[in-house]
């Protein structure tokens, strides 16, 4: 029996890796610390051999405890389930000598600095980006480079939104650079961020994702995502329809578009979520890549609208195997997250919305609870998934699940 090693499964893709690997008849290790382990969910539990108890905070330590844990249980995959981790999957995978990415990139697949320094250097289309370490520098660089406001302001690493947003003037560029460095350690490893500044072009128009098996240095294109974001000075994710629905040449150039992206990157086992953007001249611009599965559970809506097993597909390609990537049927699928309208108390949400499209209806929050505000993906209180014959029939369905939905909320004075 072959042994995988998930490195964090306590993530929205890890039930689906752990119940991908059950039905291949691999036997499933995971790395995570002791405290946190004795919160996984029973179903969870219940599909592992053995966790390994590491401590995430000293990358370096972790890369040999893990090293000597997998040479002795005989490890054959290594599987980043967690972005904050990939770095460390890919220098475990090279100094096992099992598939994985190139080790001397793996930083450039987490850091966004990194990843646009890569991008800049092959020619990757992506927005222009200047960083700095506060925000008087990063005025200075913005004027010597000659970006023009609107600008994007992130940090160089987090995730789900969280310190990201668009500044429209000067002015806003301290408030901005002080949401970005609100975060300085990832719970709940306490892992240390890259506070640096990053100020990016801002791109208007759509937004994708590309969902993305890499065996050999191949990438294969599953689905291209429709990405529903807020509008406003945030870019919280309010939800995802697979397939997106695009003109071929505008497909084929979002595609080429992210091949160039994982290339740059040194892509070569596993998988990828690539984010992007397509101008008003039509004009595919990479935001930024994940070298591990899309969260959100757009697994879940590839599976369901094109009958892809993608958990099962990337494991398999992390053995160094050539999965069955051919889509057994051509449906929709989407997602929408409940979000409040600000911040404070849920008071009251009317019934979840029930119909022949709709596949769940959760909530997450409940009455009572505290919730955050709605300018990144850790403030919601409940999603809607749902399925229809097209992307236009689950879209209008997931508009009028939306809309039949109220939301109360008792703000803090």
């Amino acid at each position: 029996m072959k042994k995988v090693l998930l490195i964090e499964a306590d993530v929205a893709a890890g039930e689906d890796l752990l119940t991908a690997a059950a039905e291949l008849g691999l036997e499933a290790y995971v790395a995570t610390h002791k405290e946190l382990f004795l919160r996984y969910r029973p179903e969870l539990r219940s599909k592992i051999a053995a966790p390994v108890f590491t401590d995430f905070r000293d990358p370096a330590a972790a890369l040999d405890q893990l090293a000597a844990f997998c040479r002795t249980t005989g490890m054959d995959a290594v599987v980043a389930c967690w972005e904050f981790l990939s770095p460390l999957a890919t220098r475990l995978a090279a100094e096992l000598g099992l598939p994985g990415h190139r080790p001397e990139l793996a930083d450039a697949c987490r850091n966004k600095r990194l990843m646009a320094e890569a991008f800049a250097a092959r020619g990757v289309p992506c927005p222009r980006t200047v960083v700095a370490a506060d925000p008087p520098s990063l005025a200075r660089r913005i004027a010597a480079a000659g970006l023009a406001y609107p600008l994007v302001v992130k940090p160089a690493e987090n995730a789900a939104s969280i310190g990201v947003s668009v500044v429209r003037s000067p002015e806003e560029l301290p408030r901005a650079a002080l949401l970005a460095r609100s975060q300085t350690h990832k719970f709940p490893h306490g892992i240390a961020l890259d506070t640096t500044l990053l100020a990016q072009e801002y791109v208007d128009g759509d937004e994708f994702s590309v969902e993305t098996i890499v065996t050999d240095g191949e990438a294969h294109h599953l689905a291209l995502t429709e990405k529903f974001t807020a509008q406003g000075t945030s870019r919280a994710e309010l939800g995802h329809t697979v397939p997106a629905q695009l003109p071929p040449r505008l497909s084929a150039a979002v595609r080429a578009a992210a091949t160039e992206a994982l290339a740059a990157l040194g892509l070569r086992h596993g998988i990828a979520h690539t984010e992007v953007k397509v101008d008003p001249q039509g004009r595919p611009k990479i935001i930024e890549v994940g070298a591990r599965p899309p969260g959100d559970h757009i697994m879940r809506l590839v599976k369901e609208a094109l009958g892809i097993d993608v958990a099962r597909a990337y494991l398999q390609a992390t053995l160094g195997e050539r999965p069955d990537l051919t889509p057994q049927r051509a449906t929709a699928a989407a997602i929408r997250f409940l979000t409040a309208p600000r911040a404070g108390t849920l008071r009251w949400i009317s019934d979840l919305p029930r119909g022949e499209h709709i596949v769940a209806a959760t909530l997450s929050k409940l009455p009572g609870d505290e919730v955050g505000g709605p300018d990144d993906n850790m403030g919601r209180i409940g999603q809607i998934t749902l399925r229809a014959a097209t992307t236009a029939e689950v879209n209008t369905a997931a508009a009028t699940a939306l809309r039949s939905l109220t939301v109360e909320m008792v703000t803090p004075q």
